[in-house]
C-alpha cells in the first residue's frame, strides 16, 4: 500500500509542478525573448522594493480575527513586490504528506494577505462584480503554490503587472524517502521587465543532534541541483536557481547553534548575539549573503508564550530544543540591497516570523545584433556561474 501511495504522490507532484494559482492570466508570452546570439545592453535601470517574509506556522490554522497588518507595515515601508513563504501550513501527518493537497488553509492565508494589502479596496461596491473589484486592487497575486506544508505567495503592485512575464514554479521534495514534500522547497521565478527574479521557499531537515546538519546541507544541495524551470520557446530563459539575475532564499532552514544547551540559553538571556552567531551552523552557504542578525533566535517557543521551550526546569519536555535562528532570509548575486532584516512577535506557533526588505535593480535592455558588436557573448554566457556552495 505504501509504495503505491508514494509512487502516486511523486508522479502527481512531478506532473503538477508547473501549475500554480494566480490572479493574472498566463503571461508567459507577453515579454519578448532574446536569442543566445544576441548581446544584451542595459539602457534603462530602474529599482523596486521587495518585501520578503518567512514563517513556520506549525500546522496551526490562523484565527479569523488575526491581524497581520502590523507585520506588513505598508504605510511606513511600502513595497512593490511582496513575497510570503510559509512552512507547515498544515500538520506534516502521513495523510497530508501522502494524500491530495489540502488547499483550504493556503486559500485562507491568501485571502488574509489580499485583504491586508488591499484594505482600501478589498470590498466591492454594490452591484460590482468580483472581476471589477479585483481590477481596482492595488496588489495582485502573480504566483501562489503549495507543496504539502510549504506555501509561497507572490504579490505585485497592479501597475507593474504588465511588466511581468514567464511566471513558473518548481517543487523539490527532500522528505520521506528523499522525495516527498514534508521537507524540500517550492521555488518561483518570473521576469520583471527583462530582469529574472527567483524566490526559494524551503523547509530543510530538522534536528539538533550531531549529524543533522549534514542532512540540512544535503537538502540544500538537492534543491539547487533539482530545481528546474522551463527555458521558454527560444530556449534562453534561466533554468537553474543561480542562473537568475536576482535570487532570494527564505524559509525554515533549521540550522542550530553548536553549543551546549545551557550555554546557549545563558547567552540568549544575556542577548549575546555575536557570541551565539559564531557557533551558528547557518554559514555554510558560500557566495550567499545575509543581513546582520540583531534579533533574538526565532525558535523554539512555548505556544502562546514569550518563553523559550524547555526553559522551565520543572516542566517535563520530550526533547530538548535550545533556541536557534532556524528562520532565515539570504540572497545571491548583485543588484539587491537589503535595508531591513528583523523578526515579528506573533505567538501563533513555536517560531517567530522573519522579514526583510530589499531594493532590487531591474533593467530594460536593448538588443545589439551580432553585426553591432565584436564580442558575441549571449545572455546565457553573461550570467553568474556557480562552482561550489557548501564546504
Amino acid at each position: 500500500m505504501w509504495p503505491k501511495l508514494v509512487l502516486n504522490k511523486v508522479l502527481r507532484k512531478s506532473l503538477s509542478s508547473s501549475n500554480f494559482v494566480a490572479d493574472l492570466p498566463d503571461s508567459r508570452e507577453i515579454m519578448p525573448e532574446f536569442h543566445s546570439s544576441d548581446t544584451m545592453k542595459a539602457c534603462n535601470q530602474q529599482t523596486c522594493k521587495i518585501f520578503v517574509s518567512s514563517w513556520n506556522v506549525g500546522g496551526i490554522v490562523p484565527p479569523e480575527d488575526m491581524d497581520i497588518e502590523y507585520w506588513f507595515d505598508i504605510k511606513k515601508y511600502p513595497a512593490d513586490i511582496y513575497v510570503f513563504g510559509f512552512q507547515e501550513i498544515v500538520p506534516l501527518s502521513a495523510g497530508n504528506v501522502l494524500g491530495s493537497e489540502n488547499s483550504k488553509i493556503s486559500r485562507k492565508w491568501n485571502a488574509m494577505i489580499r485583504e491586508t494589502l488591499n484594505k482600501s479596496s478589498s470590498r466591492a461596491r454594490p452591484g460590482q462584480s468580483s472581476m471589477e473589484s479585483h481590477s481596482k486592487e492595488h496588489f495582485r497575486c502573480i504566483v501562489s503554490k503549495q507543496m504539502v506544508g510549504l506555501f509561497i505567495s507572490v504579490w505585485i503592485r497592479s501597475n507593474l503587472c504588465e511588466f511581468v512575464s514567464h511566471p513558473s514554479v518548481s517543487c523539490v521534495g527532500c522528505g520521506i524517502m528523499g522525495c516527498l514534500g514534508n521537507k524540500g522547497s517550492v521555488s518561483v521565478r518570473f521576469l520583471l521587465r527583462e530582469t529574472s527574479l527567483c524566490f526559494i521557499c524551503s523547509h530543510l531537515a530538522s534536528g539538533g543532534r550531531e549529524g543533522d546538519e549534514r542532512h540540512r546541507n544535503s537538502d540544500a544541495t538537492e534543491i539547487l541541483l533539482r530545481t528546474t524551470f522551463p527555458h521558454g520557446p527560444s530556449c534562453n530563459l534561466p533554468r537553474k536557481i543561480l542562473d537568475h539575475d536576482r535570487v532570494i532564499w527564505l524559509g525554515d532552514l533549521n540550522y542550530r547553534i553548536d553549543l551546549p544547551d545551557a550555554t546557549t540559553r545563558s547567552l540568549v538571556e544575556k542577548r549575546k548575539w555575536d557570541l551565539l552567531l559564531e557557533k551558528d551552523q547557518g554559514h555554510v552557504f558560500q557566495g550567499w549573503q545575509e543581513g546582520v542578525i540583531k534579533f533574538a533566535p526565532t525558535y523554539k517557543y512555548c505556544l502562546n508564550s514569550e518563553v523559550y521551550y524547555g526553559k522551565n526546569p520543572n516542566t517535563k519536555v520530550k526533547k530538548s530544543r535550545a533556541p536557534a535562528w532556524c528562520d532565515r532570509i539570504i540572497w545571491f548575486g548583485e543588484g539587491l540591497k537589503q535595508s531591513q532584516y528583523n523578526r515579528g512577535e506573533s505567538k501563533l506557533s513555536d517560531h517567530r516570523p522573519v522579514r526583510a526588505i530589499f531594493t532590487a535593480e531591474t533593467g530594460i535592455y536593448r538588443v545589439l545584433q551580432n553585426s553591432d558588436v565584436s564580442n558575441k557573448r549571449g545572455l546565457t554566457d553573461t550570467r553568474t556561474t556557480f562552482k561550489r556552495v557548501f564546504e
